[in-house]
């Protein structure tokens, strides 16, 4: 589609700059900035008496505009709203805008305004912050797509208001045609349930201005299929080069596999040993693995990742699992040296730690028992990405990635490039909902740990009011003058937050010392070094440390079996999932374990939104529920994760589209392939 310049010759310089800081430099970039939300302005809500706990539209009369002060000469806006028909009942609303001194000079008295926002209890009066809102102007060109119909709202930025953004996309879909958005997806596809066709020129023309909520609906749902089905053909064109370029079986005979499983002291799951054998028949293919290992916390993901290297050492190829932290890869680097030092396997740990000299922590090499196979086994961080090229000297044939959500898509690729198109494996302890599994993973073959190894005693999750902290350390103090362990957690969610959080750690210390006089406890956060980390880890794994304070540190893989204890303090503020995971950390050994979510209990809607936790420990549940509550950005952790962004990610929940995005995705790559062939 043509640029700006050729179809709208008169838009203001500073509007086209705003446009381009949007990343809008063309008409097709302009029709494609979808809006964030639709108002109904046909209709406006009733000014409230009290706080809704939700936005509201509300259209009304500025009664008055006033600059205020702060303590510090701080200043801010605030404006009184007042609704002009309400006779003696009407209503009145307080916006407040802070750090915004320009917006006093866009207010007037008199001035009629449509404003979103949710409204709360300030004092006597209900206070709007930061509302979003126009000014009504019923003059001029193309005002009536401002007003009396459902009305979208955009993403937008610095220098570019609703109405012109606004005005701009119906001026853009009044020049087109039709034949200038020809359709992307198979006829057919994205039918209507009343069986209508959309094409995508009716899609994206009702996504801007829709005639009513039912064709919105249905022009999301049409351009959420585009778009996903598209995603699916990346992922099946990936999967379909990786599959032609072949390789090499790298599968030893599984001689010494069958020992490394006859020697534990406990017998593997039917769901492990299923998982193994069909990470076996994927190391003996000629082509590439490229499998994800899913599982819930405790259910044994560590075991099939060491009998998969087992197979891949005993073909004569070096083996890599990439940890995301130096607790982690060095508790990974114990069991696996428990575990195959026997066999005579080797294996070695690299990490970016320093030593107390300053030096590198070294490359551990291990004497052997017994005739040494030709392959290795390598644990370390992500320093495993700048290793030497002589480190894997019989050729890397299996990566493998642990908590691979918390890796960027930089990271994996740097170690997988380190040798010649190895076989993957990426495990997560954080199950992933079935359509995001598919959406997102569609490349991947899946395994599934479904089933808790036995012997674990019994884990019950409970709500608690966060005042009660006396009771909380009496029941604490209990477990431990019975020899058990406990961990004290406490928030570091947003990175704005991270200082704030290490210190409330920090600063409850000394509290929690006090109260467990008697007892030994120590302080784990992420602003100690990485050898202050291990020395608390050490110690507490040891049984030197009876309390441990921390904060999400203790998120992955920490393992501590006499630890039956969990207090999580603002519980409120972590997703289901994280908190999923944290609580992971006890309910390993044989004693029944306890997880005590502190919360403010005068927030209902905190309790209700974790009450799935006190119900089910059964991880796939909950992540449905995370996705549900969160949206599958937050879940995923797009950001860390390089996951593409979305345009229709809140759509990402129903399978069935999903499912049906990935049927297109296959029959086009299908009438590509033979076209190529023809």
């Amino acid at each position: 589609m043509p640029a700006f310049a050729e179809r709208f010759g008169r838009v203001d310089k500073k509007v086209r700059a705003a446009l381009e800081n949007l990343g809008l430099r063309a008409v097709g970039d302009l029709l494609a900035h979808y809006p964030r939300r639709h108002e109904d302005r046909t209709r406006f809500d009733r000014f409230p008496n009290q706080p809704t706990g939700q936005p509201l539209c509300l259209r009304g009369e500025i009664t008055d505009v006033q600059t205020r002060f702060m303590p510090g000469r701080r200043r801010f806006c605030e404006a009184v709203v007042e609704d002009p028909g309400g006779g003696a009942l009407s209503g009145r609303i307080v916006l407040r805008w802070f750090n915004m001194p320009f917006i006093h000079k866009l207010l007037a008295v008199g001035q009629e305004i449509v404003l979103y926002g949710e409204p709360k209890q300030k004092g006597k009066r209900l206070v709007i912050d930061h509302p979003d809102y126009e000014i009504v102007e019923r003059a001029g060109e193309l005002a009536g797509i401002h007003l009396d119909r459902i009305v979208p709202v955009y993403p937008a930025t610095a220098g570019l208001n609703q109405r012109t953004l606004r005005a701009l996309v119906f001026r853009a879909l009044e020049a087109i045609t039709d034949d200038d958005l020809p359709d992307r997806l198979p006829a057919g596809a994205g039918q209507s349930e009343g069986g209508a066709h959309l094409s995508r020129a009716r899609a994206v023309r009702a996504i801007h201005f829709p005639e009513d909520f039912d064709t919105l609906a249905q022009a999301r749902r049409y351009l959420a299929l585009e778009e996903f089905a598209r995603l699916q053909l990346e992922l099946l064109e990936r999967r379909s080069a990786l599959d032609a370029a072949g390789g090499e079986s790298r599968c030893g005979s599984g001689e010494i596999l069958a020992r490394f499983l006859e020697s534990l002291p406990f017998e593997p799951t039917g769901a492990q040993r299923h998982c193994i054998d069909e990470i076996r028949r994927d190391l003996a293919a000629p082509r590439p693995m490229s499998r994800l290992l899913q599982g819930d916390v405790g259910s044994g993901k560590t075991l099939v990742a060491a009998a998969a290297m087992v197979l891949a050492a005993e073909a004569g190829f070096d083996a890599a699992l990439m940890a995301p932290t130096q607790i982690l890869a060095e508790q990974h680097f114990r069991n696996f040296r428990g575990w195959l030092e026997p066999l005579g396997v080797p294996v070695r740990l690299r990490t970016g730690a320093k030593q107390t000299d300053g030096g590198d922590l070294p490359l551990f090499d291990l004497a052997l028992s017994g005739e040494k196979p030709t392959g290795s086994v390598t644990i370390g961080t992500h320093a495993l990405v700048s290793g030497d090229s002589e480190e894997f000297e019989n050729g890397l044939g299996l990566v493998v990635i642990d908590e691979q959500h918390k890796f960027g898509v930089a990271q994996r690729q740097a170690l997988i490039a380190r040798g010649d198109r190895p076989d993957v494996l990426v495990m997560t302890a954080t199950p992933i909902p079935r359509t995001l599994t598919l959406a997102f993973y569609g490349d991947l073959d899946v395994s599934i740990l479904d089933e808790m190894p036995k012997g674990r005693g019994r884990l019950v999750t409970g709500i608690r009011d966060a005042s009660k902290t006396e009771a909380a350390t009496a029941f604490v103090r209990e477990h431990l003058e019975r020899g058990r362990q406990a961990y004290i957690v406490y928030p570091l969610i947003e990175e704005s937050e991270k200082v704030k959080s290490a210190a409330a750690a920090t600063a409850e210390f000394s509290a929690w010392e006090a109260r467990f006089a008697g007892f030994r406890c120590g302080l784990l956060h992420g602003k100690l070094s990485g050898g202050e980390k291990d020395r608390v880890m050490e110690a507490f794994r040891g049984g030197e440390i009876d309390v441990l304070v921390a904060t999400t540190v203790i998120e992955v893989g920490v393992d501590v079996s006499n630890a039956n204890l969990m207090l999580v303090f603002g519980a409120d503020r972590f997703g289901l999932a994280q908190l999923h995971q944290l609580r992971g950390r006890i309910g390993r050994g044989e004693h029944k374990s306890y997880c005590v979510l502190m919360i403010d209990t005068e927030d209902a809607g905190a309790a209700e939104r974790l009450r799935i936790l006190e119900e089910t420990r059964d991880g796939f549940r909950i992540a449905e529920a995370d996705l549900e509550q969160r949206g599958p950005g937050e879940v995923l952790g797009t950001a860390q994760s390089g996951m593409p962004d979305l345009k229709f990610a809140s759509l990402l929940g129903d399978l069935s589209l999903v499912r049906e995005a990935r049927a297109i995705a296959e029959k086009m790559l299908g009438e590509s392939d033979r076209t190529q062939q023809g």
